[in-house]
């Protein structure tokens, strides 16, 4: 059964966890470049993209995971034009091109004046 993983700051406005994890296995909801302090998107994509990221290891870290558990990355963009902000977190993330997890980008028209969303599979030690 899984159990939800919820991390303050994050929230979503539908009824839906940030995530889950069932035994070793966490799988993210949507997470978007929002300030956890204020719930409130980024202006731009550079610090859309910079939150998001840092969201990221917020989740992982509520559901016990590390970046090193990261196994694929979907990000969904506005369009391609955020994919720079995209490639510079997901280098400083994962420097070492042996030991990155597999990402997949969707260009989708999203809500709300978010450039970007991640979407991410881990699995947990």
């Amino acid at each position: 059964m899984p159990r939800s993983i919820d991390v303050p700051g994050l929230s979503h406005n539908a009824p839906i966890p940030v995530g889950a994890r069932v035994a070793n296995v966490l799988c993210s909801s949507a997470i978007a470049g929002k300030d956890p302090a204020t719930g409130k998107l980024a202006a731009g994509p550079a610090d859309q993209a910079r939150l998001a990221f840092d969201n990221l290891e917020r989740f992982l870290d509520a559901g016990g995971a590390t970046l090193a558990d990261v196994v694929k990355l979907t990000v969904y963009v506005k369009d391609d034009s955020v994919r720079e902000h995209i490639n510079a977190h997901w280098l400083a993330f994962w420097p070492d091109p042996a030991q990155r997890p597999a990402r997949h980008i969707v260009v989708h028209d999203l809500q709300h004046g978010m450039a970007l969303q991640l979407e991410a599979m881990a699995v947990a030690p």
